[in-house]
């Protein structure tokens, strides 16, 4: 899966512990810290799909302003990928297989 990360780390790989989550049904894992927008993003190179258009979305200020990094849980939960911390097992979705 991470063949089409977005984000790559370039620092710090090891040090904190591992988190494992799911992501589109994928297991994964991301570290001890890390937002669920980083956590998805190191993954793969969307955190949804636009509501309107279709159109992948990745994330916009990075900081919680802007209302562009909303995911979705399997279970409907809906937050931001940004201000959330990763938590075990959390299962969350892109969109990317409903394209």
């Amino acid at each position: 899966m991470t063949a089409h990360a977005l984000l790559h780390r370039v620092a710090e790989k090891t040090g904190r512990e591992a988190v494992p989550f799911t992501l589109d049904g994928v297991p994964a894992n991301a570290l001890a810290g890390d937002t669920v927008l980083t956590a998805v993003l190191t993954q793969c190179g969307q955190l949804r799909r636009n509501e309107f258009s279709g159109l992948p979305r990745a994330g916009f200020c990075m900081m919680g302003a802007c209302q562009d990094c909303w995911i979705s849980t399997s279970e409907g939960e809906r937050f931001r990928a940004c201000s959330t911390f990763i938590a075990p097992g959390m299962e969350l979705l892109t969109g990317r297989n409903d394209a």
